[in-house]
């Protein structure tokens, strides 16, 4: 079973197959915004059988922020215009029957897996051996306590996306958690000192929505700043 997420402004016929199967569905508006408040999937699903143009472009800003296989919901019309810039794996219309929809998403599933990394993630000359619970920076080893560990490696498993200060509570505190989200800023500028001034930048700040990974160009694009 996959955890999809399905960005549609019309979901309810936007791919009626999919309520026939046992994939945990996470439905929410086709917009920008909704990458940032949208929990972690498997497989993102996008609405494009209207606004054709405004569906290519969220896309392309799925897959430089989100980093999941993208399947787009398209009409017979709307096949032509498919093409590379649309930065998509796979295609499916609106009306194809349920094992079909299923095989394209379980095959978009396996991909995935077969490409995920076993027991070390590298991000921006960040390794982390989860087997160890160690990690390193350009070699230098980090002491880390094992939330820090936790937050630097639920970053560096989605280099790019951006996170809120409540998602990231959720995701490496557990929903059983009750501290508040100043702790995720303690954290992370617990985690900035231990990196250094060199690498301090990594870990960026998107005013007033949350932090990344920054793995290019860290210091031009991110706008660093643990309190804001």
């Amino acid at each position: 079973m996959a955890q999809v997420l399905l960005l549609s402004d019309a979901p309810d016929d936007a791919l009626p197959s999919l309520e026939l199967l046992t994939h945990r569905v996470r439905v929410f508006p086709a917009e920008a915004s909704s990458i940032v408040r949208a929990p972690n999937a498997d497989i993102t699903l996008v609405d494009a059988r209207r606004q054709l143009a405004h569906a290519r472009s969220l896309c392309q800003l799925v897959k430089s922020s989100m980093l999941t296989p993208i399947i787009v919901i398209v009409s017979e019309a709307g096949l032509a215009t498919l093409n590379e810039s649309w930065q998509i794996d796979d295609f499916v219309l609106a009306d194809a029957n349920p094992g079909e929809v299923d095989a394209r998403i379980r095959l978009a599933a396996v991909e995935v897996e077969e490409e995920a990394p076993t027991g070390e993630i590298r991000a921006g000359g960040i390794t982390i051996d989860e087997t160890t619970y160690m990690a390193t920076i350009d070699g230098r080893l980090l002491n880390l306590t094992y939330k820090e560990f936790e937050l630097l490696k639920h970053l560096a498993l989605h280099p790019g996306q951006v996170f809120t200060r409540d998602r990231l509570l959720h995701d490496v505190w557990g929903y059983d958690y009750f501290g508040g989200t100043r702790t995720v800023d303690v954290h992370i500028r617990r985690l900035r000192a231990k990196l250094g001034p060199d690498h301090e930048s990594l870990i960026g700040t998107v005013r007033n929505v949350g932090y990344r990974l920054v793995v290019a160009d860290a210091g031009k694009d991110s706008d660093d700043d643990a309190d804001a």
